[in-house]
């Protein structure tokens, strides 16, 4: 079943107990009853990271439950940041390289309790009438097994990381075993609201201030030399290497990166989600010079990764099309918001979606450097300044 033996399983008669699985083949068959709010924590987005995730993760799926019970599930994720050639090449600034001297040396064996390659609460779901800080604790518990388990094979994990928490949420975790650990705030989830009177692209444009909708119509303007095209697999399997280079090209010039994808994920996800998982691929002629995915998750629209030509997506201000594209169709098939994400931040609000600010819990494994951890993580996490916008009326 697993390798985890005798640490496998916890149980208190005041806490909940957990099972950890390492293969989806080893989930309770009633695992998706639980998954309901987010398909990120379902079997099939499960066997998507099984077969395509990144070289430098290995992904652990836990079971939380109540006597026997299945109440609730939950991602973790280990990562090994020596892996990585690059944390990303785009600063080379003091700060950066003091930055990536610290991952190397002291930071860089990573427990995430939750998705790293996602923004948002996709960490846990608890079943109706079951307590979030019963499960924190229990969560917790299943952390500290995952790391004595790696101490067993000579692996010492040095961060410890809970992400992404709203407000309310991250309230669960005052909990006894995480009082001494840093709180953090990271970078903002864009989050583009639909509104309810908005029934076509034409309504979003019409709600827009005059300096929005110029940038609107110049933006559209010069795109018109550009062909969007939806993908099949059969495409996304064809253009693969193109698609990989784009979106490398996109994923080394960020500021910060702790895994690259697989050349053959978005294949795999295709493969998997089919009609769930949108891929648009844009066009000069025949030559691909840009792409990007979205995932529907229930009335909620996910962005995902995306790949272009830096040189051509500045000629073409292809990166605000792709936004534009977005709503567009998020609003045609009625959805009720989109996730955006991090990064780019000023140019989101600039179509109109608004930061929601997110929380964690990080710590280090050495007692005399998690004292520090306040101010090490300033390091760890590369500041991001930015000016917000109000696009409409």
């Amino acid at each position: 079943m697993t390798n985890f033996g005798e640490i496998l399983f916890f149980n208190l008669d005041s806490a909940y107990s957990f099972i950890i699985y390492e293969n989806t083949s080893e989930l309770p068959v009633n695992w998706d009853e639980l998954a309901i709010s987010t398909i990120f924590l379902s079997t099939q987005y499960f066997t998507v990271l099984e077969k395509s995730s990144p070289e430098n993760m290995i992904c652990y799926f836990i079971g939380i439950f109540e006597n026997e019970k299945l109440i609730g599930i939950a991602l973790s994720q280990f990562l090994d940041l020596k892996k990585l050639e690059s944390f990303g090449d785009r600063d080379k600034r003091t700060k950066t390289k003091i930055r990536n001297f610290i991952f190397k040396n002291f930071a860089s064996q990573v427990l995430v309790l939750g998705n790293n390659m996602l923004t948002g609460q996709n960490s846990y779901t608890l079943m109706n009438g079951f307590d979030d800080k019963k499960a924190i604790q229990t969560l917790y518990k299943a952390a500290s097994s995952i790391k004595t388990n790696f101490a067993n094979k000579g692996i010492k994990v040095h961060i410890t990381t809970y992400k992404d928490f709203n407000k309310e949420e991250i309230k669960n975790f005052d909990i006894p075993e995480l009082n001494k650990e840093h709180q953090f705030s990271t970078q903002p989830n864009m989050i583009f609201t639909i509104d309810e009177n908005w029934k076509t692209e034409q309504n979003y444009i019409d709600s827009l201030s005059k300096k929005y909708r110029d940038q609107y119509k110049r933006a559209r303007k010069k795109a018109s030399l550009l062909e969007k095209r939806k993908l099949s697999l059969a495409e996304i399997i064809r253009l693969e290497d193109e698609i990989y280079n784009l979106y490398l090209h996109v994923a080394q010039n960020a500021p910060f990166n702790t895994f690259f994808l697989p050349r053959n994920h978005f294949k795999v996800f295709k493969e998997t989600f089919k009609d769930k998982f949108l891929f648009y691929g844009y066009f000069i002629g025949d030559k691909l010079i840009g792409f990007n995915t979205l995932i529907k998750n229930g009335n909620v629209m996910e962005t995902y990764f995306l790949g272009y030509d830096e040189s051509i997506q500045r000629e073409y201000m292809l990166y605000l099309n792709m936004l534009y594209d977005m709503i567009a169709y998020s609003i045609n098939k009625n959805f009720d918001e989109i996730v955006f994400a991090r990064t780019a931040l000023e140019i989101k609000s600039s179509v109109g979606a608004k930061p929601q600010k997110m929380y964690g819990i990080i710590s280090h494994t050495n007692p005399f450097l998690n004292s520090f951890m306040s101010r090490i993580f300033k390091y760890l996490e590369p500041e991001t300044t930015w000016q917000q916008r109000n696009p409409f009326k």
